[in-house]
């Protein structure tokens, strides 16, 4: 079995491919995390947006989206499938997207008891804690170096 790493904008991925992100992100974040909300924000295709994501035998398997913030950059939707977590998938697709960061300030919200796992990025809170959809969040950043 081959892990394919995969990056794209939102209109140049196949459809099946597609469907697989999606599912995979209503799959975490809506069902198994119970919260009923609009998971397709609309930002998915913002002209400058990015899919980052892998996949093993045509199933998607770990996410990520990147945006563009103006001059920063954002990341979000990080997902895994439960079958696929301990692989260190997400963290391989974190290094990836912050390697297309370079200078740049990037921005993410994460859920509060992931704080540590977006510390080993070089992520810190630079906000509040704040409730979304029930679940505690917190702001976080960096500044990834010019290359």
């Amino acid at each position: 079995m081959t892990l394919l790493h995969r990056d794209s904008a939102v209109r140049d991925i196949d459809p099946l491919a597609l469907y697989g992100l999606l599912k995979l992100r209503v799959d975490v974040f809506v069902v198994e995390q119970e919260c009923p909300y609009p998971e397709l924000d609309g930002r998915d295709v913002e002209p400058d947006a990015r899919m980052l994501w892998i996949e093993e035998d045509g199933e998607v398997l770990a996410t990520v989206r990147l945006l563009c913030d103006g001059d920063d950059r954002r990341i979000g939707r990080v997902a895994t499938a439960a079958s696929a977590r301990g692989r260190g998938l997400a963290a391989q697709l974190m290094e990836r997207a912050l390697a297309d960061c370079a200078g740049r300030l990037v921005r993410l919200d994460a859920q509060a008891h992931l704080e540590g796992w977006y510390a080993r990025f070089g992520f810190v809170v630079d906000g509040e804690p704040f409730l979304e959809d029930g679940i505690p969040h917190v702001p976080m950043s960096r500044v990834v170096p010019a290359a």
